[in-house]
Parts: C-alpha cells; structure tokens; sequence
C-alpha cells in the first residue's frame, strides 16, 4: 500500500512550480501563499522555455527561477532526469505544473508519484491533450471547464482532485471560451494545492483523498 500526503505541519510545505509560458497559475499560487489562505511557499520556479514570463513572475516575487531548456538534451530521459535532479534540490513536498507544456516520462512521475499534480483545460476525461477549447466549441457542448488532478503515466489521466466548470455559448469562440476557463482555474488551483499544503488531500492506492474520503467529480 502506498500513501502520499502532505507534512502535517503547514509552515513546511516546499512547492516547487514547472511552467512553460505566461504562469498565471502560478501567479495566483503565489498570490495565496503571499496572502496566508494557502499554507505554503512555493521555493523555486523551474521553465524550459527562457522567454516564459512566469520566470519574471518568480524573480518579481523573489523566488528562485530556473531555465533547463530540453533542447540542450538529447533526448527525453536526459532531460526529465536533469529536471529530476534540480527538483529534488529543492526538497519539495509538492511538485506543481502550471502550464508545463512537456510530456514527463515514466521515471519523473514515478519518483513524484503523489506530490504531483497538474490542472488540465478541461472536464477530464473529457479532451485529454492539446485544443481543448477548440474541440469543445467544435462539439457544441455546453459546459466546459478545468480539472485539477495528480499525474500518473497516462496522459492527463490521473485521479481528480477538483474541478471548475463554465458555460459554453453559441457565440464563443475558442479564445473567449479559454480565457473564461482560466479564470475558474485561478481559483481551483490554489484550492487544491492549499488542501494538500494543510494535509487533507493525499493519493492512497491510486485514489485522491480528502479529508480520509475519496474525492469524486
């Protein structure tokens, strides 16, 4: 039996953010840390793209930032084993992607398996993948959303620990609809991470628990 929770004692909840592009997750993370709501710091600001103004974000903050670009590997298990590596620098209790736009392989999840999760653009298992908003539109569904969910080896498959849901209408378009689901995402991120920050979110074999009970969308 495997069980990963979070430390018991608030104050030393380490988390550790990987994001690629404008980090607007993280911003609100770092938002409810700075505010005292999520009981938590995040340590350090891991990017694989230079450019990504999340990295901004974390210098402003005074938070360690970190550029490993994955093209300077030759391959993906190079890469997710030097990210691996800088991670655990930072002994983290949480390993947080906000918009870290690379596939981990197996060995990274496996060595953060229960401390790891992601928010994906959409009511999984619904659009798992890339162009969530554009597929939704596309299907005429009416309600969209964002799930916050642990990672496991299968692509955003992993168990679900919350999600946010909007309203799809007939004039939106894919951009419309996006920035509407990122402002649910504001919002369920630091939700969930503040649950595991407080020590009543855990994964225990393979089932996300809150507060002892499994948790259901």
């Amino acid at each position: 039996m495997q069980v990963w929770s979070s430390n018991k004692d608030a104050k030393t909840c380490r988390i550790v953010v990987l994001i690629s592009g404008n980090g607007s997750n993280l911003q609100a993370i770092m938002d409810h840390c700075t505010q005292g709501s999520i009981p938590a710091e995040v340590t350090a600001v891991i990017s694989n793209v230079a450019s990504a103004f999340g990295l901004a974000r974390a210098r402003q903050a005074g938070i360690t930032s970190h550029c490993l670009d994955h093209r300077n590997f030759s391959n993906r298990l190079e890469y997710d084993d030097a990210l691996a590596a800088l991670v655990e620098a930072f002994h983290p209790d949480l390993v947080v992607l906000a918009g870290f736009m690379r596939i981990l392989g197996p060995q990274f999840v496996d060595r953060f398996a229960g401390r790891l999760v992601n928010i994906h653009p959409s009511l999984l298992p619904r659009y798992p993948g890339l162009d969530t908003h554009e597929r939704a539109i596309a299907d005429g569904v009416r309600e969209h959303g964002a799930s916050v969910h642990f990672v496991t080896q299968d692509l955003d498959a992993g168990p679900i620990i919350i999600q946010g849901r909007v309203t799809v209408t007939k004039d939106d378009s894919a951009e419309i609809l996006a920035a509407r689901v990122h402002d649910v995402e504001h919002h369920i991120y630091p939700q969930a991470v503040g649950w595991f920050a407080s020590g009543r979110l855990a994964l225990k074999d393979g089932v996300a628990l809150l507060d002892g009970k499994p948790l259901t969308d």
